[in-house]
């Protein structure tokens, strides 16, 4: 972060200042007592367990400079506001306003219902080959850790920016109207992307409908003379390009042949990853798209990946240009990326034979889908495909039919052990049966430790394991453990929204 005073701070966040006005903040801002840094602010959030006010004068005995709070605390440095998280949202726009008016910094966002971590993370792989020549990319270049991508998450990663950043790249999740809108009021995107419009969190949302309207909100954020990066392959999203403004540029991708980007010759290998080539227009929504497709062999499992990729691969261009140069580069730089975030289709090696495919991190209709194919890819005709489900939260009124559907479609893609955990994921088994499978393919059980013992007793080398269920399900232990041989370390730590 750029050093501020708390005179700084309470004048960003509108605050009282019971401090010394001098005290000058270097450190990053935490909102976690523990990863507390010397010179750093600490923000006192109230929380529905725990109140960050309980642990500010241990934060500040650890080196806090300054803390961020809702009340005076005595002998503690502190800038009192009236809404300590609407203050912390404030200090971060004011950080990168100063940030951006001083040098040369771009901001791209990502929203959508699915994609946007792994989106994310290739677009801060792909912009490190962008960083001008004696950038080192721990100066140069700020992505958020895990899914930073709420009203706490997002403000905390903008404001690791300093005068040497070049690029900001941000995820934006939503669990209501306005979020979205918010989040680029904080951080308005020099290039703002709409990945997909699913019904994950349709629960909360109240409708398909209103999700889309949510995830446009991304189009009127972006700056003016920005870029607006939207999915050709998906309907509703397509259609956000009449949001735009007449000084945006609308940028599609897709694998329709009249995105932009667009990938040409898909394929899969054995091992469950996407080849392509990549191929780029001469003119919006021209299906001549000039030169040679440049190809791409993603690192990523799972063919879905494709789509983030195009998506990653626009955003670049559109900071960089669309020459053949540029193209060649993204598609290297596609070819070369790994993936970085845990619990997403990753896949271990274990030495007894058997491969775990751990995407336990979350899940809705289309992600279990997109999985439970490549898990059917994976396994081929000669290895054993084993699933583990549990279940896909905030489906509202939908949830029983998703369920069943998912539970069809694994005996559909002859999936050879269903194994179902927990009395939400009951539908999947329910569905399986219905489909034509019984009793010792599809396997309903209640916890995690009935799923443990199914396990040790059913899997054999050469079989490939698919975890998969949305994070609140638990399943990430589970996930965690079959990778590893042992008990998970612990929660993890993520600021999520859908």
């Amino acid at each position: 972060m750029i050093a501020l005073t708390a005179a700084d701070v309470a004048e960003a966040t509108g605050g009282r200042l019971h401090a010394d006005a001098a005290t000058t903040v270097t450190g990053p801002v935490v909102v976690d007592s523990r990863r507390v840094e010397p010179g750093g602010l600490f923000v006192a959030l109230p929380g529905e367990r725990v109140d960050g006010h309980d642990f500010a004068r241990g934060a500040v005995e650890s080196g806090a400079a300054l803390v961020l709070a809702a009340r005076e605390l005595e002998g503690v440095p502190t800038v009192v506001v009236d809404d300590v998280q609407a203050a912390l949202g404030e200090l971060a726009r004011v950080v990168l306003a100063r940030v951006r008016a001083a040098g040369d910094l771009r901001v791209v966002a990502v929203t959508g219902s699915v994609g946007k971590t792994t989106t994310k993370d290739l677009l801060g792989q792909l912009l490190v080959d962008l960083l001008p020549e004696g950038v080192a990319p721990e100066d140069g270049l700020v992505v958020p850790t895990g899914s930073f991508n709420n009203e706490v998450g997002l403000p905390l990663t903008v404001l690791r920016v300093t005068e040497a950043t070049r690029f900001l790249v941000l995820e934006m999740g939503a669990d209501g109207p306005g979020n979205i809108a918010y989040l680029t009021r904080i951080a308005p995107p020099d290039v703002g992307i709409v990945l997909a419009v699913g019904v994950a969190h349709v629960g909360k949302f109240g409708s398909v409908e209103a999700i889309a309207r949510t995830k446009a909100e991304m189009v009127s954020g972006v700056v003016p003379g920005g870029a607006v990066v939207l999915n050709a392959d998906d309907q509703r999203v397509a259609a956000m390009a009449s949001l735009a403004a007449p000084e945006h540029t609308v940028i599609t991708f897709g694998t329709i042949p009249s995105a932009g980007v667009r990938a040409a010759d898909i394929g899969v290998d054995a091992s469950g990853r996407a080849t392509f080539g990549l191929a780029v227009a001469g003119g919006h929504d021209s299906s001549d798209h000039g030169a040679d497709p440049a190809p791409v062999a993603l690192r990523l499992v799972g063919a879905h990946h494709t789509s983030n990729a195009l998506a990653a691969a626009a955003a670049v261009l559109a900071l960089d240009g669309t020459t053949a140069a540029a193209v060649a580069r993204v598609a290297d730089g596609l070819s070369r990326a790994t993936p970085l975030s845990p619990h997403r289709m990753a896949v271990t090696e274990r030495p007894d034979g058997v491969t775990v495919v751990d995407d336990a991190y979350n899940a809705n209709p289309d992600s279990m889908r997109a999985a439970l194919r490549a898990l059917a890819v994976m396994a081929g005709r000669t290895r054993r495909s084993v699933a583990v489900l549990g279940e896909m939260l905030e489906l509202g009124d939908g949830s029983r039919a998703a369920h069943d559907e998912i539970g069809r479609l694994v005996v559909r893609l002859n999936v050879k052990l269903l194994v179902v955990v927990g009395d939400g994921a009951y539908h999947i088994h329910e569905g399986a049966m219905q489909e034509g499978s019984w009793g010792e393919e599809s396997v309903f059980v209640p916890d995690l430790d009935a799923a443990r013992a199914v396990l040790a007793e059913a899997l054999e080398p050469g079989d490939v394991v698919l975890v998969k269920s949305s994070l609140g399900s638990g399943l990430w232990r589970l996930g965690d453990e079959l990778a590893a041989g042992g008990p998970a370390a612990g929660e993890p730590a993520v600021e999520v929204a859908p």
